[in-house]
């Protein structure tokens, strides 16, 4: 069953008197349960894209399905409330408060959720996520008292306490040492594995990309490859896909 169906998505920004187009026609399908990587070079649209699936935005036009429901042009009081209960966000630069313990970083996403969960129970719920990414002797720890790899396990956390269907992780490793980035990346992969966590990971780096099961690739605003996985029944006939991938490469 599909967790994400876009067809024909663009998106335009206006400049002043200028129109620009960031998104084409973006046509994709994501299965419930897949790990998939995005990239695309800057400019691209990978961003857009993703903010767009993130409910972070809205398309100019085009219809975006999520968990079965058609969400393209909601206001942005429902799109907040769409991710406060079915996506969690993993970012490059950790975004954690300063001076707050793990425990309550992984703790505040429920407190602006509308199941107005006791305190108690946020915070069991809090500590089984913290012990779960391996951080169950640092959930008193400030992230000046952390390591890099430490505060994204935080982050990580963080992202599930409301146990949302889909995970967003952009550019997760981008400021990680390659030990540490393996090791959050085969976080990533038992999640999916073990918790059937869809998870899309937003990446110019083709060894993060490795190990995701599908890669779709993003150019000038357009699916360029991986829009659908062989399974898909709304899968192009492969001579088309040979076509358009063709047509993407001649001069």
């Amino acid at each position: 069953m599909d967790l994400i169906k876009l067809e024909d998505i663009r998106k335009t920004y206006v400049l002043g008197e200028v129109n620009l187009p960031v998104l084409k026609g973006v046509s994709l399908r994501i299965a419930r349960g897949e790990y998939i990587a995005l990239m695309g070079a800057s400019g691209s649209g990978k961003s857009t894209l993703m903010n767009i699936l993130g409910c972070l935005d809205k398309p100019t036009s085009g219809q975006y399905w999520l968990d079965g429901e058609e969400i393209s042009q909601l206001t942005p009081d429902q799109r907040a409330m769409i991710r406060s209960r079915k996506i969690g966000f993993v970012f490059q630069n950790f975004n954690l408060l300063k001076r707050t313990s793990a425990l309550n970083q992984v703790m505040m996403p429920l407190a602006y959720s509308p199941d107005n969960m006791p305190e108690a129970e946020a915070r069991a719920r809090a500590v089984e996520l913290l012990q779960r990414v391996g951080l169950g002797d640092r959930m008193d720890h400030e992230p000046s008292q952390l390591s890099g790899g430490q505060q994204q396990r935080v982050a990580i956390a963080r992202a599930l306490v409301n146990r949302p269907p889909l995970l967003f992780a952009d550019e997760p490793t981008g400021n990680l040492d390659s030990r540490t980035s393996v090791e959050i990346m085969r976080m990533f992969e038992k999640l999916n594995r073990e918790e059937g966590i869809t998870i899309i990971v937003v990446t110019h780096a083709t060894d993060v990309a490795d190990h995701a099961s599908r890669t779709i690739r993003i150019r000038d605003g357009v699916i360029e490859a991986g829009a659908f996985s062989a399974e898909s029944a709304d899968a192009p006939p492969i001579a088309t896909v040979l076509r358009h991938e063709d047509a993407l490469v001649r001069p």
